[in-house]
């Protein structure tokens, strides 16, 4: 038998937690000695406490926790229930990954604001290219709802290419549309530079598409594509400052992507009109 303060370390729960549970009928002690009021439990007991413990990470009340084990649940069952609720935390810390990298992106916007040098903003011909690409739909041109959509892409369409013969005769090119649904939506394109007759490629979904040439305001991103909004409204800026108008939206060239997605380097490509 353990004391409340012993059975509480080996619970990694306190004392006062224990006389809690006890006070509301969660879990009783083994046996309470009548004449001192000490409490005294057993080891099977931290069974229950864990299961209490559990179904408190879940979002349950102690009052549904009482009604939980008085039901029964068993181990497999539990197992379950925690592996959902982990499925959501993991969610959750997700979203709230993909807040903080909109906070920090709109931060380097703001810091970035009466600090744009000119030469970092070159025009050039863009030359045509050949692309090969998966298209999908992502909900708006924010990078939270971007990056889910792309990722995906490019994971599929090299081992596609492979499949077909085909290797890629340059870099990465993404390049975006407004989607014909509305409401913010943007079209995806994730491909690759390549060599081969334009239209689709078999039964593959992906498409070669030619993408005629250009001038365009270019300029380089280092750093993941979280944060590149400071980037393009350097592009934005430059573009006003200068009279011009651009053509949708920016390409996105990939130059380097290793492991480290701080060390990558991406050339933004906004097409100019006139």
């Amino acid at each position: 038998m353990f004391t409340i303060g012993d059975f509480a370390r080996h619970g990694r729960v306190s004392a006062r937690t224990l006389r809690h549970y006890d006070a509301i009928g969660l879990l009783r002690p083994d046996r309470t000695d009548p004449a001192t009021g000490y409490r005294y439990y057993g080891a099977a007991q931290l069974a229950r406490l864990n299961r209490i413990i559990a179904l408190k990470d879940l979002g349950f009340t102690l009052q549904q926790v009482r009604a939980v084990l008085d039901e029964r649940v068993d181990a497999d069952e539990l197992r379950g229930m925690l592996r959902l609720r982990r499925a959501e935390l993991e969610a959750a810390m997700a979203a709230s990954a993909a807040r903080l990298a909109q906070v920090e992106a709109r931060l380097r916007s703001i810091e970035s604001e009466g600090h744009m040098p000119d030469n970092d903003v070159l025009v050039k011909t863009v030359p045509a290219v050949r692309v090969a690409e998966l298209t999908a739909t992502a909900a708006s041109y924010q990078p939270h709802d971007i990056t889910p959509v792309i990722a995906p892409l490019y994971e599929r369409l090299l081992p596609l290419l492979a499949g077909a013969g085909l290797r890629p005769s340059g870099p990465g090119i993404a390049r975006y549309e407004d989607d014909p649904a509305g409401d913010g939506a943007v079209t995806v394109h994730a491909g690759v530079a390549v060599e081969a007759p334009t239209g689709p490629l078999g039964d593959t979904g992906v498409t070669v598409v030619e993408l005629p040439a250009s001038e365009a305001a270019t300029i380089v991103h280092r750093g993941p594509m979280d944060h590149v909004l400071a980037t393009e409204q350097i592009l934005a800026r430059w573009i006003d400052d200068h009279g011009r108008r651009a053509a949708g939206y920016a390409r996105e060239i990939s130059l380097e992507c290793p492991e480290d997605r701080e060390k990558w380097v991406t050339e933004l490509q906004l097409p100019l009109i006139g």
